[in-house]
């Protein structure tokens, strides 16, 4: 089965951007995923293919209009049951889990947000779910939709060469990833710990999940169950 992502944008110039190289592009081209983009603007009724218009109530920027975003929705899900996301700062957090969710599925279609927002109407009307990838506000949701989409690519099967790749990294169990070595032995000084070159793979475990407890509790104590830990 083919993970199919839709896009619906203004800049659809901007994919697929950095998912066309390394594991993702080869999994593109491989067929194991496909990425489709819509340009919204082509959905305006106007010669000037106005897509915005102000906020009702008065306030800076622009609103994407819900009429002409519903239409663009609409030719890309008819018959489709693809969960359909809005890339949204105010949006529930992107969390591993749900990456996971998103990758077990047939795709996605994603909406890429512009300007001050997308009329709530159509959000309401076209049951789309809004996804943030941080506390923060990008110039659009192409960035944020990009970022969604090298998460999902990833995991999907086939497309990492190790299938242990994704079992052992940050998030995947609730805990950020233990520290990596490599060689050479010896770095300015600084060596290798000595556990990790001991062949004694139960040492290597039980100190792989002490150092990613231990980062977690630093970095990330929002992660454990017992805050205090």
């Amino acid at each position: 089965m083919t993970f199919r992502a839709t896009i619906l944008t203004l800049y659809p110039e901007m994919f697929p951007g950095h998912l066309a190289v390394s594991l993702a592009g080869k999994a593109l081209e491989r067929g194991q995923w496909s990425l489709d983009t819509v340009q919204i603007r082509d959905f305006a009724q106007d010669r000037h293919r106005t897509v915005d218009d102000t906020p009702a109530g008065g306030g800076a920027g622009m609103v994407l209009k819900p009429d002409i975003l519903a239409k663009a929705i609409d030719k890309v899900s008819e018959g489709d049951n693809r969960p359909r996301l809005l890339m949204s700062p105010r949006g529930k957090p992107l969390t591993q889990e749900k990456v996971r969710e998103l990758a077990a599925g047939d795709g996605v279609v994603i909406v890429c947000g512009r300007f001050e927002g997308v009329d709530q109407r159509v959000i309401d009307a076209r049951n789309l779910e809004e996804v943030s990838i941080g506390d923060y506000v990008l110039s659009g949701g192409e960035p944020a939709a990009l970022t969604l989409l090298d998460a999902v690519v990833r995991i999907l099967p086939g497309v990492m060469g190790n299938a242990l790749s994704g079992t052992h990294e940050s998030f995947e169990n609730g805990l950020l990833e233990h520290p990596q070595y490599t060689r050479p032995q010896v770095f300015e000084g600084l060596e290798i710990p000595a556990v990790l070159t001991s062949g004694n793979h139960a040492a290597i475990e039980k100190w792989r999940l002490e150092e990613a407890r231990k980062l977690t509790a630093e970095r990330r104590p929002d992660l454990l169950p017992n805050k205090a830990k």
